[in-house]
């Protein structure tokens, strides 16, 4: 399974094989990698979930319907009186330009579902400048299962049902192919009832749970979907990595909520239980961790690739559960993390942008991903669990590492941004890797911000970045992503998030936030919303366990 190291964009893919598979490669992945097949497996599991999002959608027509009639009327949207329901309520008015630009983005899921559709069926994602599918990901219909949400988000029924037909006819996974446990299990639960997909969901959970029959239960991240071998890939070093042996809780928790049985939610909670361990003082962990032993080895610490969507997931799982007591441990895990965020932050000159360094011993690295660009969405969303002076400082961190971000796409050519940046003495920023291959990361903090603070800037800001895609990645035949950022020099690949990720959270950041409304859903890493479901502080007990600083840990 291994490929050569990438020396150009052109590289992302080969054969079919699996992308960045290369350790110098993996560095360059995706904090999402694309395929998802929970995503649309407990995508039906309660038929009120579905319900709920349809009438959510009603309402925005009736609203629209009337303004566009000259009516006045006031909707009021029912909900609890948290802090989240509070910021988002204000925003729930709409105007003419939010309805005109989500209608631009819902075109652009159009084309490009279209293109897919007529080029590349049942593959898992096309090369729109070659016309034709190719299965990167075995075979299982990537961009199909990950875009269902998102069809059903923007009320594209029709095909979203062709969708689900092929599901229930055509997904097989007892297939010879060895599986990233991270990818595979990433989801989109709760937003419709159909047995055909609890069946699913249960047979791909079945087989992948020997991933995590090691000595620490800390998992393997790959394994085989027929025979059930589990391995760790050879430049790991045997190792598993921090994001992919961290980025499994929402999933299996909420599997284990919806078919109630505790075995899955007992897999992942037993990773973080084992992670507490050595958890250090700042809450920063290197990107390997060894099965066997729960022993960190030397390597980067770093909010890019191969770490970032475990700081991701302590925060989430913690929303997760309703913030109750039975998940308080998730969040001081996280709360230390951010304090050990605060400890990378550095400033560029002259003109002062922040930004994330990576770590390795005692040197930190002026170099940022454009997958830390989750970050500013993380801070934001987790500031409502701090006190009024904390709240205010992450919240304003979060706001510049976002402006950072926004300037990853400015200040290039073609407005798209690079895949990584460094950060000269008396230069600010230049790009490092220059594709763009469509990523979401930075749209998806956005959406947050623009959510819990109400500033539209963040919307203008994001239709900037729409407008860039659409010059620089739009063709007749879907979307492709770039070479070089500098040149436009187009790629042969319309990645799979782009329809999962990157045009939903643009398609939220123009709807009101009673679509998808934050204090009753959680986003997994892969924009996939989740219901949240209050746990009982009885189900602490099993997992108890006290946040204690240890040793912050060197990275090699």
């Amino acid at each position: 399974m291994g490929k050569k190291s990438l020396s150009s964009a052109s590289a992302l893919r080969s054969s079919g094989r699996r992308r960045y598979l290369h350790s110098s490669d993996y560095l360059k992945s995706p904090k999402r990698l694309a395929f998802l097949i929970f995503t649309f497996i407990f995508f039906n599991f309660f038929i009120w979930n579905l319900h709920a999002l349809s009438d959510a959608h009603k309402v925005e027509e009736l609203k629209s319907k009337l303004k566009a009639s000259g009516l006045q009327t006031k909707i009021i949207v029912m909900g609890g009186s948290n802090s989240i329901k509070k910021k988002e309520s204000n925003l729930d008015d709409e105007d003419p330009v939010s309805i005109e630009r989500r209608q631009k983005v819902k075109d652009a899921m159009l084309h490009a579902w279209n293109s897919y559709e007529k080029y590349a069926w049942g593959k898992d994602e096309l090369q729109p400048q070659t016309k034709n599918g190719v299965d990167s990901f075995g075979g299982l219909g990537a961009t199909l299962v990950d875009s269902l949400d998102t069809l059903f988000i923007m009320g594209l029924q029709e095909q979203f049902q062709r969708a689900r037909e092929w599901v229930a006819n055509s997904l097989d996974f007892n297939k010879d192919y060895d599986a990233s446990v991270f990818e595979t299990t990433i989801s989109a639960f709760d937003l419709s009832g159909d047995d055909i997909f609890l069946q699913k969901a249960k047979d791909i959970a079945d087989r992948l749970l020997p991933a995590w029959n090691t000595a620490t239960g800390i998992p393997y991240n790959r394994i085989n979907l027929a025979d059930g071998h589990a391995h760790n890939l050879k430049w790991a070093g045997g190792n598993s990595t921090l994001a992919e042996s961290g980025t499994e809780q929402l999933e299996f928790i909420a599997l284990s909520q919806r078919i109630k049985d505790p075995k899955y939610q007992q897999k992942v909670e037993t990773v973080i239980k084992e992670i507490h361990k050595i958890f250090p003082s700042d809450g920063l962990l290197p990107i390997y961790i060894n099965p066997h032993n729960g022993t960190v080895s030397p390597s980067i610490i770093t909010f890019g690739a191969m770490g970032d969507s475990f700081y991701e997931y302590l925060l989430k799982a913690w929303i997760q559960g309703n913030k109750t007591e039975a998940v308080k441990h998730y969040r001081d895990m996280w709360e230390m993390s951010m304090r050990g965020l605060q400890g990378l932050i550095r400033k560029s000159t002259p003109s002062s942008f922040a930004y994330i360094c990576e770590k390795r011993g005692n040197y930190l690295s002026d170099k940022m991903d454009e997958l830390a660009c989750f970050a500013p969405g993380m801070l934001a969303l987790g500031s409502n669990g701090y006190g009024p002076g904390e709240a205010e400082q992450f919240l304003a961190l979060a706001e510049e590492l976002a402006w950072t971000c926004y300037n990853f796409y400015q200040s290039t050519p073609t407005k798209l941004a690079g895949e990584n940046y460094h950060f000269p003495t008396g230069k600010d920023m230049a790009v490092s890797t220059k594709w763009n291959i469509l990523r979401p990361e930075t749209i998806e903090s956005l959406f947050y911000l623009w959510r819990l603070t109400g500033n539209k800037t963040y919307q203008e800001w994001g239709w900037n970045i729409f407008q860039a895609f659409e010059r620089n990645s739009r063709i007749d035949t879907g979307y492709v992503g770039l070479k070089d950022v500098n040149t436009g020099l187009k790629d042969n690949m319309m990645q799979s998030f782009f329809l999962a990720e990157t045009l939903k959270y643009l398609y939220l950041l123009f709807s009101p936030p009673s679509v998808i409304p934050l204090d009753e859903w959680v986003f997994n890493t892969e924009a996939h919303p989740f219901k949240i479901v209050t746990r009982s502080p009885d189900e602490r007990e099993e997992y108890l366990f006290e946040v204690i600083p240890g040793k912050s840990v060197n990275a090699v």
